[in-house]
């Protein structure tokens, strides 16, 4: 399976302890250098600077050649993201952003976000669902209470 990740899922990961759901779900990973490069810009929280510092044998950084000008409206590493899930014909694009989303799935490229992520991990008994979305409710993530509501519903 080839997955393609954007940066915010990542970064809410490693803020909430759960970036070993990545190679537990998908085994291998690939982010584009975009996304490395966001990761490492001194304001990104110090846990993702050093995680990207020194990255696990399971992730991948590839260089995207030519990015998609359709996609100017993304910022850099949601354009490389997507642009990348396209050109290596990506399984899954790993990606939060409302608009990100929208185009990729317009585009045919199949999506998850962070919360997808932990739906799936809490399907098969891997985490606690509740206890993970709290530790994520502390970031600076956003959703709407319906949404996180109706799925810790869906898990009762």
């Amino acid at each position: 399976m080839i997955v393609v990740s954007d940066t915010s899922p990542i970064n809410y990961l490693l803020l909430i302890d759960q970036i070993e759901l990545l190679p537990r779900l998908f085994g291998q990973l690939v982010i584009p250098e975009a996304v490395r490069d966001e990761m490492l810009v001194p304001d990104a929280p110090l846990v993702v600077q050093a995680w990207i510092a020194d990255p696990p044998t399971w992730l991948t950084v590839q260089t995207v050649s030519k990015i998609d000008e359709t996609l100017n409206a993304l910022d850099p590493g949601e354009q490389a993201a997507i642009t990348l899930a396209q050109t290596i014909s990506a399984d899954l694009l790993i990606i939060d952003e409302r608009l990100g989303r929208r185009i990729a799935m317009e585009r045919g490229i199949p999506i998850i976000g962070t919360l997808g992520i932990l739906d799936e991990a809490a399907n098969q008994g891997v985490i606690d669902l509740s206890d993970v979305i709290a530790r994520l409710q502390t970031t600076n993530f956003r959703i709407s209470r319906r949404i996180i509501q109706e799925l810790l519903e869906n898990k009762a």
